[in-house]
This record gives C-alpha cells, structure tokens and sequence, in this order.
C-alpha cells in the first residue's frame, strides 16, 4: 500500500492521504487489479480497505487528517452489509471512521445507477464521506451526478494537465467549478505535474490539489511535501 497526499490550499495543511494499491514488491496499482477475477473483487475489496486503514494508523496518519479510500462499486452486493469489515477495521485500530473517505472511479461500469446512488447514500448516512475519482475522464460523470451528489469531485489529470496553456481545458474545468459551487461539492485537481497548471488552478479558485508536483506516493509512508513546494504554495 502506497500513499500520496492531497492538499489544501486555503488551510496550508494535508487534508488527506489517498491509499494506492501495490504489490508486495511495490508493483503499481494496473499490474494489481489486472490478477483480480469477478470471483475474487469483494474479497479484495474489503481487504484493501482494511489494509488501508491499518497503514494509515500505524503509520500515525495525522488526526485532521482524512484517509481516502479506493474502492469497487461492483464488488458491493449490499451497502450496509459490506461495510461491516470496514467499521470494524476502524473500531479495532482506533481509527474514527468519519474520517474515512471513499472515492468511486469513474472507470468502473456504471450501467445500475440506482446501484450506485444506494452506495453513496448510505455511505453518506453513517459519516464517511464520498467523492467520485477521474471525473471527466469517462462519459458518466454528468449522468451520475445527476441522480446523486458525492461530497467531492477529483477531476481527471487529462483535464488538468496543460491547462496553463489550453484555453479549452480552462473553459471546461471553469464550468466544472461553478457547478460544483452550485451543488455544494468541493474539487480535487489530481495529477498536476507543472506549477504552471498548478497556478492556473488555483486561479480558477480549486482549493485541493494532488499530484506528482506536490509530492510522490510513498510505498507504506506518509510522503510529506518538500520545502520548495511548501514555500511555493505559501
């Protein structure tokens, strides 16, 4: 298990740290889930949330600090069936499970929406909170938005990327901003690499930001910002 931190910029601090499957030998997340069957999907889910949860408090995760959660919609038959693992996880290790946030990709199949919703909802319900990864990346963003409302958005590196320079990114990402302002949801820009795009970001008025320039992931470490990038977003 890897982490790599996503910060806040209006608090100068690390709002959270998003656990990133590895192998044993540190092999990257694809190499991972590419070895998982429809057999095996719930019995890895729960253990990645487990092992997550494990790490991040062994590894003295900060106490205003969120640990954010992959996971696999479709591996959950039951919402509240399926998270029995997880709250006990967190009962066990101490770990205040308010603190646990859950991020949905987009690349998984989204064709049972009420399925979906029922996920986030009752998520919602018992104190986790709930953001959907990679948006804009697929063609179910919008859709899924529209039926329900996570409480953050991570926008896909494909829109961040270059966006210093793209009029048509800046426009895109500008409408995604006022959007989530309207819905009362907060944004991640994930995979931002230049301080360039990082500027224009923050520009457009997104608070969180995650990605390489920030900080790698750190295979079973809480990775902290380097000084330069901490003077830089000071």
């Amino acid at each position: 298990m890897a982490f790599q931190p996503i910060w806040d910029h209006q608090l100068q601090r690390v709002f959270a740290y998003e656990a990133l499957v590895r192998g044993p030998a540190g092999e990257g997340s694809g190499t991972v889930l590419s070895q998982v069957t429809p057999k095996s999907k719930y019995a890895f889910d729960q253990a990645c949330r487990v092992t997550a949860i494990r790490f991040a408090t062994e590894l003295g995760l900060p106490h205003d600090c969120y640990l954010s959660i992959n996971f696999l919609p479709n591996a959950i038959y039951d919402p509240e069936t399926c998270i029995r693992a997880t709250l006990e996880a967190a009962r066990q290790f101490g770990f205040p499970h308010n603190r646990i946030m859950f991020e949905m990709t987009e690349h998984e199949s989204m064709d049972d929406t009420s399925h979906f919703k029922a996920i986030i909802e009752a998520y919602q319900r018992l104190g986790f909170t709930t953001a959907i990864d990679d948006f804009g990346q697929g063609f179910s963003g919008l859709h899924l938005l529209s039926n329900f409302q996570p409480n953050i958005i991570k926008i896909d590196m494909g829109l961040v990327q270059g966006i210093a320079t793209d009029r048509v990114r800046q426009a895109i990402v500008e409408g995604i901003v006022v959007m989530a302002e309207r819905l009362g949801i907060e944004l991640v820009a994930e995979g931002i690499e230049q301080v360039a795009d990082l500027n224009m970001l923050l520009k457009l008025g997104i608070r969180y930001h995650q990605g390489y320039l920030l900080a790698r992931p750190g295979f079973e470490m809480l990775p902290p910002l380097t000084a330069d990038m901490l003077h830089r977003l000071s």
